[in-house]
């Protein structure tokens, strides 16, 4: 539902029902309702969020595509959210991604290809 999908949108950019509130205009007992499916989303909000938090609209409203909309600029601002957020761990993986040597980024690169390509050697096998 579009409720569960801004919830998530909330969830990935690690903020807390008043923050993520503040930015569209709502309080948090608002955004509760929407996410829970008690009250109805209206055009206006959508429109906001994808706005304010750069969500795509069509996921938004229909769930097709992906949830945010990619360019260097809106990468850059999901990083400030983030940083700017409550999330704990999101912020310790950025601190951690930027002690990284370039061999050690290259290293890590190496494996998360590896770990992607043996999840879909083993899906391929179910």
């Amino acid at each position: 539902t579009q409720g569960e999908r801004i919830r998530e949108v909330r969830k990935a950019l690690g903020l807390t029902l008043e923050k993520f509130g503040e930015k569209i205009g709502m309080k948090k007992n608002s955004v509760s309702q929407l996410e829970n499916g008690k009250n109805s989303v209206t055009e206006q909000v959508v429109k906001a969020i994808c706005r304010e938090y750069n969500v795509d609209y069509m996921w938004l409203t229909t769930g097709d595509g992906e949830m945010f909309i990619d360019t260097d600029d809106d990468f850059i601002e999901r990083i400030d959210r983030i940083m700017a957020g409550e999330d704990e761990a999101r912020k310790s993986l950025f601190k951690f991604m930027l002690e990284l040597s370039d061999e050690d980024i290259a290293a890590l690169d190496r494996l998360m290809k590896k770990a992607i390509e043996f999840t879909q050697n083993n899906k391929e096998k179910d």
